[in-house]
Formats: C-alpha cells, sequence, structure tokens
C-alpha cells in the first residue's frame, strides 16, 4: 500500500512540475493573493481623479485670483516649469476603453464614448500649455520609446473628431435607455450629461481657437455654429445643474482645500488679488459679499461700512512680497471669506467645466458672428445670473453676508460672525452702463469680464488661458510676478523630453520657438 501511494505521489509532483515549466515567466510571477485585473469602472473613477483640477494650487495665483503674501511658501512668480503631464493617465484611458469591451459590462460602448472624451479633453489641455506635443506616435510603450510630435493644429483637428464620435455614440445610447455606467464620481453615470458635457467642451475648445477663424482645416464659426445651432443633436449644460463638479466629501477625509482645520495654519498666507476684487468693486458686484472680507484696517481704523465696496481690496500681484507681506499683516486686503471658504470641511462645490462658462463663451461666439441670428446679450444675461445664483446671490431681494469677527478663535461658529443685510437687485446691478451688454468690442470685453468672474476658484486655468488669448482681464506685473515684468505665455516641456526624446523634442522647438523651451514662446493658437 505504501508503495502505491509513493508512486501516485511521484506522478503528480511530476505532473505539477510539468505544468510549471509549461507557464511563462510572466503567469509564474502573478501574485495569487491580489488582484489582478483592474475593471474599466475603476479606471474611470481613477481617471476622474487624475483630471481634477482643485482650488487653492498655483493655477489660482496664475489666474490672479488668490496670491502668496509671504515667499516662505509660496510666490506668484510666472517663471512656469513643466506643463502638465497626463500620459500615465491617458494610458489608463486606454486600457479602460479596452476592458469594457471584454468584460461582461452592461455598456461596454460607453466607456469607449467617455475614453474619447477624455483623449480630448487631457490632450488639448497639455497642448494649451505647451505647444506641439506626441499624440499620433504616444502610448506605444517600448514600440515607440520616441514619438514625434503632432502640431498643435493636429491635436486640435484630433481632438474635435473625439469629441464628434463621442457625442455621437453617447446620443445612440441615451436614446436607446442605455444604463449608466459605474464609477462616475461627477453625473452618477447618466450618459445624457456626459453628452452635455462633451459638446460643452467642444465650445470651450472652439473659443480657444478664436484666432484661428479663417483656418478651413478647424472651421472654427462652422463647428460652433453646427453645435449651437443644433441643440437635438449636440445638446448642451442647460443650468447649473448639469455642471461638471466635485463636491468634498468629509466622511471620507477628501476635504475641501481650504477649511476649518487649516485656517490657523494657512488663512493669512494668501489675500485676495486686485485683479479680482478690484473688477468686482469697479461693477459694484454683489459677489464680493460672498467670496471675500472687507479690510479690516479700512473697517475697524477707517470706521468705513463693511458692505461699502471702497472696503474691498486686493493686492496688486506685481508688488514685492515683503510690501505686500507687510501691508496684509496691516489688515489693508481682503482675505478669503471665512464663511464660505472656511468654516466647514466640504467648501463650495469645484467645477471643472460649467454652465456659467458655456453661456459665456456662446455669447462671445455669437458677438464674433459665428453663429447667424444668435442672441449674445441673452446668453450673457444667462451666464451672469447663473453665477449669482451660486453664491446664493438672490435676483431681487436681500442677501445676508457673514464676516469673520477680528479676534475670534473658531471658523466654525456662527457667533463669530457679524452678519449684514445687504440689498440685492439684478435689474440694478445690470443696468449699469459698464455691465448692460453692448454690441461689438465693448459687448466683447463684458463677456470676457464676466466670464473672468465666474471661473473664481474653478476650472484651473482657463482664466489664464482666455486672458493669454484675449488680454481681458488685464493682468498686472511687477518685481513679484517676476519673469521680467511680462505674463508667461507658456509652460516648458518635461525634462524627460529633453533627455529620453532628445530628436523630437528638439525638432519642436526649432519649428516652433526659435529652438529655446522658451515660456515666452508664442504658441500657434495664440498667433
Amino acid at each position: 500500500m505504501k508503495n502505491i501511494f509513493k508512486t501516485g505521489g511521484l506522478l503528480l509532483g511530476l505532473a505539477l512540475a510539468g505544468t510549471g515549466c509549461n507557464k511563462s515567466l510572466d503567469e509564474l510571477t502573478v501574485n495569487e493573493n491580489k488582484p489582478n485585473a483592474v475593471p474599466a469602472s475603476l479606471l474611470f473613477t481613477g481617471i476622474l481623479n487624475d483630471a481634477y483640477e482643485g482650488p487653492n494650487g498655483q493655477n489660482e495665483v496664475w489666474d490672479q485670483y488668490y496670491i502668496w503674501n509671504y515667499d516662505y511658501y509660496g510666490n506668484d512668480r510666472y517663471d512656469f516649469g513643466a506643463g502638465a503631464n497626463y500620459y500615465t493617465t491617458l494610458k489608463n484611458v486606454e486600457l479602460m476603453a479596452a476592458k469594457a469591451q471584454t468584460e461582461a459590462a452592461p455598456n461596454p460602448q460607453a466607456y469607449g464614448a467617455l475614453a474619447n472624451f477624455f483623449r480630448a479633453y487631457l490632450y488639448t489641455r497639455m497642448s494649451l500649455e505647451m505647444g506641439d506635443l506626441p499624440q499620433t506616435q504616444a502610448l506605444q510603450g517600448l514600440e515607440g520609446l520616441t514619438p514625434a510630435y503632432d502640431s498643435q493644429k493636429a491635436v486640435f483637428v484630433q481632438a474635435f473628431k473625439w469629441l464628434e464620435s463621442a457625442n455621437a455614440d453617447l446620443g445612440t445610447l441615451v436614446a436607446a435607455g442605455a444604463p449608466s455606467v459605474a464609477g462616475d464620481i461627477y453625473f452618477g453615470g447618466n450618459l445624457a450629461q456626459w453628452q452635455k458635457t462633451v459638446n460643452t467642451l467642444r465650445v470651450r475648445l472652439l473659443l480657444a481657437l478664436s484666432k484661428k477663424n479663417g483656418d478651413a482645416d478647424l472651421n472654427v464659426a462652422g463647428q460652433f455654429a453646427a453645435v449651437v445651432g443644433s441643440p437635438a443633436k449636440y445638446p448642451l449644460m442647460a443650468s447649473a445643474a448639469d455642471n461638471m463638479q466635485l463636491l468634498a466629501n468629509a466622511a471620507t477625509n477628501n476635504f475641501y482645500p481650504t477649511n476649518a482645520r487649516n485656517f490657523g495654519n494657512e488663512g493669512s498666507r494668501k489675500n485676495t488679488s486686485a485683479t479680482y476684487v478690484g473688477l468686482l468693486t469697479q461693477l459694484h458686484d454683489p459677489r464680493v459679499y460672498a467670496t471675500c472680507e472687507p479690510a479690516r484696517y479700512l473697517v475697524d481704523n477707517l470706521k468705513q461700512s463693511p458692505t461699502d465696496f471702497a472696503s474691498f481690496v486686493g493686492a496688486d500681484p506685481g508688488l514685492d512680497l515683503g510690501v505686500m507681506y507687510d501691508q496684509a499683516g496691516k489688515q489693508q486686503y481682503s482675505f478669503l471669506n471665512r464663511k464660505r471658504y472656511y468654516s466647514t470641511l466640504t467648501g463650495e462645490p469645484s467645477i471643472q467645466i460649467g454652465y456659467p462658462e458655456l453661456a459665456f463663451n456662446i455669447a462671445e461666439g455669437i458677438n464674433r458672428g459665428w453663429l447667424a441670428g444668435g442672441n449674445a446679450e441673452a446668453y450673457y444675461t444667462a451666464g451672469i445670473q447663473a453665477s449669482m445664483a451660486f453664491y446664493g446671490l438672490p435676483t431681487s431681494g436681500t442677501y445676508t453676508a457673514y464676516f469673520y469677527r477680528p479676534g475670534s478663535a473658531d471658523v466654525t461658529v456662527a457667533s463669530n460672525y457679524d452678519t449684514y443685510a445687504v440689498p440685492v437687485s439684478f435689474e440694478a446691478y445690470y443696468a449699469q452702463p459698464a455691465v448692460k451688454y453692448a454690441a461689438g468690442a465693448p459687448g466683447l470685453t463684458e463677456i470676457l469680464q464676466q466670464k473672468y468672474l465666474a471661473l473664481f476658484r474653478h476650472s484651473g486655468l482657463e482664466a489664464y488661458f482666455t486672458y493669454r488669448r484675449t488680454g481681458v482681464p488685464n493682468f498686472t506685473t511687477g518685481p513679484g510676478t517676476g519673469n521680467g515684468g511680462r505674463i508667461a505665455l507658456r509652460f516648458k516641456y518635461p525634462a524627460s523630453e529633453r533627455t529620453a526624446n532628445t530628436t523630437n523634442y528638439q525638432a519642436a522647438l526649432a519649428s516652433q520657438y526659435g529652438g529655446n523651451d522658451d515660456i515666452n514662446g508664442v504658441m500657434y493658437v495664440l498667433k
């Protein structure tokens, strides 16, 4: 009997050994105790998190909204380094689309459509920061370690093809009543909402190409008219309910970046910028009560009313930080509104792509003559009203302003705020000559100013991109902004391109910027 067991054991061992010899090295190194495959839904969540742009970072400084006053922690200089690098995220976009086709998912086509959206979203974002970049030959792994650069024009042409395909595919799925997708942190998988976002991004990108309206390959005005003029085919965001936005979640320790826990540590390291606050006060705009605190020196020492527009003062971004730090310490500037931005862990929703911006983009396109018969003023007023509603400002009525009382020790305690009932009337606000829409160049400036106000703390570098393209509003410079008194026009390429893709990197610089990775170089979309 022992011999039988010995013989059986030997045969089993030989069988197992033979099986092991037939396995590849990759198979042998798989850890069976850990997940070895990632579903499309989980990849989707990761992509959304990677692409997210929140407030309180350096983008907000370069937008001239909220600026450093103490150089130990940061500065306001336009000494740009490398631009954003989303190639790892784009690898996951490709993997998401591929995985969805192999899963027993209820809706694999939706992930493919969303992959097209993110291809367009991320490639154009990188291109707007740096210029030409690898696209056609990118993401090929060992088969393409030195990808050639596509021109910025080619990047946008391809992006519009992806967005056209995404809209068509999502439209088909929505019409068929397709189920939602999993892993969505913005819309809960609602494909109709994503279709609106796809087309809203397309309008944004068309405005980014306003200087290239005459290029037949881009067909900027024609695309704009087709998208805006055909809502059944190209649904767009129709209200703030359609915003692609994210609200911080305190339950998961995902806090708004300025919050009650870090107020004491950083609440005075930055103050508001004169570019933003000055425009608000110039227009007697009630949004200043929601987003800013009055300068306490003016209120407490000079006895100005805290609701007087003259009591809100931002710092010139061009100031030497030593001067700004001294004046900030004397409470001569407005800080972020403590109630709105610091009293909780959730703050306000962070908009990535939103309806107010869309309304102003459509108004701008109509103002430029891209849609015959379009009503620019209607979109312009809709954008203002949507932005004001975001801050809880009534069309007509009273707004309660909360200003933090000096010497208070806790931003979460309601009794530490002085409250003021401020009368608000959109009709009176809009009646001002500087606000009421006027056709032509004056109207274009009004649209761009209101768009800048609506983008406060939202959408990454979109305010900077719009200024760079239009010069509105006026961004100030000086010792504090560096770069020889200039607003930089682009970011550099990642250092890895110089060392690992040298030939193509140098060719891209030669064709665009005279051979230099120059932050003041003028890219294609700005010429």
